[in-house]
C-alpha cells in the first residue's frame, strides 16, 4: 500500500469538502485541478481573479476559446450563467470577503497557519506577492494544496516559515500526498492519513507534535 495518493486523487479528495453554494477561488497551478471533480450536481461558483464568475473545469483539446483563460492564462470554460467584469470588481470580491474558499498551493505553512507561497527568495522569483496576499486574507476558509515535503525531502510544514508570508494565520486546512490537516488552536491536527501513514509517521516526516488520531483513508 503506497502512502502516497496522487495530485488527481487529491484535488478530488478537496472537491469533496466544498459545499454546494459556494463561492470558490482556485489558485494557479495544481488547485486548478479541482474544477474537474466537483459534483456536476451541486452548484458551486468557481471564480478566478482576472475576472469571471461561473468557470467551468479545463476544455477539451479541440473546444478551446483563446478569449477564456484562468488567473494562471490557462483555457477554461464558462458554465451557463456565468459573468465577467473588470479586475477592480474582482479584486473587491476577494478583499471584501465575499469567497467562501480558495484553494492556494505553498512553499511552507507554519503549525499556526501562516502561509508563504508566493516567493523562496531565489534570484529570478517573481517580484511580488501578487493576489495571493488577497485570497489568503480575503477568503472565508483558505485550504492549501501541496505536496507534504519538497523534492529534497523536506517539510513543508514547518513551526516557523522561512519564506516571505503570503497571510498570517490564515490557512484553515492542509491538503497534502501524505494526509489532510486541520490548523487549531493548539497547532496542526492529523485529519486523515492516507494509506499507511499515521499519526507517528507524520511526526517523523515533519518534527512536528500533531497530536489527536488520524482516520485512514481506507474505506472512506
Amino acid at each position: 500500500m503506497s502512502s502516497r495518493i496522487t495530485r488527481d486523487e487529491l484535488a478530488a479528495r478537496i472537491a469533496a469538502d466544498i459545499p454546494e453554494g459556494a463561492v470558490v477561488n482556485l489558485g494557479i497551478g495544481a488547485p486548478t485541478l479541482v474544477a474537474n471533480f466537483l459534483p456536476s450536481d451541486l452548484e458551486i461558483v468557481l471564480h478566478t481573479e482576472n475576472g469571471m464568475l461561473g468557470m467551468g473545469p479545463a476544455p477539451a483539446p479541440d473546444a478551446i476559446d483563446p478569449d477564456l483563460i484562468n488567473a494562471g492564462k490557462q483555457p477554461v470554460t464558462a458554465l451557463a450563467g456565468a459573468a465577467y467584469f473588470h479586475h477592480a470588481d474582482s479584486f473587491a470580491m476577494m478583499r471584501g470577503g465575499h469567497l467562501d474558499v480558495c484553494v492556494l498551493g505553498a512553499f511552507q505553512v507554519s503549525e499556526r497557519g501562516d502561509l508563504a507561497n508566493w516567493s523562496t527568495g531565489e534570484p529570478g522569483a517573481i517580484p511580488a506577492v501578487g493576489g495571493a496576499m488577497d485570497l489568503a486574507i480575503g477568503a472565508k476558509a483558505v485550504y492549501v494544496m501541496t505536496d507534504l515535503l519538497t523534492k529534497r525531502g523536506e517539510s513543508k510544514l514547518v513551526r516557523e516559515c522561512a519564506y516571505p508570508l503570503t497571510g498570517v494565520g490564515c490557512v484553515t486546512r492542509i491538503y497534502t500526498d501524505h494526509a489532510v490537516f486541520d490548523v487549531t488552536a493548539g497547532g496542526l491536527r492529523v485529519r486523515e492519513a492516507f494509506g499507511e501513514n499515521t499519526v507517528a509517521s507524520l511526526e517523523a516526516l515533519t518534527g512536528l507534535d500533531l497530536g489527536g488520531s488520524a482516520a485512514s483513508a481506507e474505506g472512506n
